[in-house]
């Protein structure tokens, strides 16, 4: 058993606002949650204040910080798909 092999990947939560600029949807400032309960909540609180908002899980590298895999967890509005085809 190799025990030199440490996994690199944490499931982290965000919340993720979306705003118009010039008509086009831009993400805002990405808030970081506890988990994924709190970060409904802070979805829905912030929803009231912008013209879309969502909570995703995601997979994050704890050596490069790189996110992959979101997975929606609610969405209040427009926003945009971070899995563009």
């Amino acid at each position: 058993m190799n025990k030199d092999i440490v996994v690199a990947n944490a499931e982290k939560f965000i919340v993720l606002p979306y705003r118009k600029n010039r008509g086009n949807l831009v993400p805002g400032e990405m808030r970081q949650a506890s988990n994924a309960m709190s970060a409904e909540k802070i979805a829905t609180s912030m929803a009231a204040r912008f013209i879309g908002v969502a909570a995703y899980a995601v997979m994050v590298d704890d050596e490069t910080g790189d996110m992959s895999s979101p997975r929606l967890l609610i969405r209040h509005g427009e926003i945009a798909d971070l899995n563009p085809a």
